[in-house]
């Protein structure tokens, strides 16, 4: 594997792969690699011949109470992994190879609609620094696919808008979530939780998975009461199900919110003829339900509640 770390050695190889006709298949990341980000580059294999990873941590998509300065930095053992998985060429520039004006200067590109909701709700300018990021890296590793992990829903969204919106000749591939053997998704910010934390944080995945559950067992038995099919097409939409309630609990829990979205409200209709439309089934609705307080000592039964969704486009 060769590493390199200005833009100009970056082009010069990619450039001397394209040349003899050889796909090339890239993976950015942030470092501090996991079994997580090596199966993007098992994945990336089914598209190219030449794989290309970058470790960069973008200041822009950091806000200013955020863990910038102590985001786990371990570019010795990320180049061991990289290696290892079979990666070609590992780019790891510094801040000033990437925004020679420094980032607040920097010219940004935004996606707006998918970018301020959800996530992007609590992080403002968060989804601006990643849409920045992975332009400017498209643009110096001229890649033919690119491979991101579909944890990372919504940023896969807005990177595949993106691509679509700027006419950008790249392939987004997205990749499925890998998990802990408890279900925790692997993520380089899990290192934060403490010992307690970390025994919970499987709880969220599944009271998910069992919300899922429910909601298609009581679909499937009486579709009627999730409401009735519209049609909303000043926005390009052709949804077929409304749901109209969704049962949600937890055990201890702080009292948060849960916004939930169908994949097809993120999405948003096609921008350009390469996009493929959303799917016409609306899986979760639009709208905000409180996540219950409870007890884990109560019984199941006892820790459920059913919230009526507020609407909004």
């Amino acid at each position: 594997m060769r590493s390199v770390t200005t833009i100009a050695a970056v082009r010069e190889q990619v450039a001397q792969w394209h040349a003899v006709g050889e796909r090339v298949v890239f993976v950015p990341t942030m470092g501090n690699l996991h079994a997580g980000h090596v199966s993007l580059i098992e994945a990336a294999r089914a598209h190219g011949k030449r794989f290309v990873a970058s470790i960069f941590v973008n200041p822009m998509q950091f806000g200013p109470n955020e863990d910038f300065a102590h985001y786990p930095r371990t570019p010795t053992l990320d180049a061991q992994m990289l290696e290892r998985a079979g990666c070609d060429l590992m780019f790891m520039p510094d801040v000033g190879e990437i925004y020679p004006n420094g980032a607040a200067q920097a010219t940004r590109v935004e996606v707006p609609g998918i970018s301020d909701i959800l996530c992007g709700e609590f992080r403002p300018g968060h989804f601006e620094g990643v849409a920045t990021i992975v332009a400017k890296l498209f643009h110096i590793v001229d890649p033919d696919v690119a491979i991101f992990g579909e944890k990372d829903f919504q940023q896969l969204t807005v990177i595949r808008r993106m691509v679509a919106d700027l006419c950008l000749r790249v392939e987004i591939v997205g990749a499925p979530t890998v998990r802990e053997a408890d279900g925790l998704a692997m993520s380089s910010r899990n290192q934060y939780l403490d010992a307690a934390q970390r025994k919970l944080a499987p709880a969220i995945y599944r009271q998910l998975q069992q919300a899922v559950a429910e909601y298609q067992s009581v679909f499937s038995s009486d579709p009627t009461q999730f409401g009735q099919a519209i049609t909303t097409e000043g926005n390009g939409f052709a949804t077929d199900t409304v749901v109209n309630t969704i049962p949600l609990y937890a055990t201890n829990f702080s009292a948060t919110m849960y916004d939930l979205k169908a994949a097809d409200y993120v999405t948003g209709p096609p921008s350009a003829p390469n996009m493929p439309p959303p799917s016409k089934t609306l899986v979760l609705a639009t709208g905000r339900v409180p996540l219950v307080m409870a007890d884990p000592q109560q019984p199941l039964a006892q820790r459920r509640a059913r919230f009526p969704m507020h609407w909004r486009r």
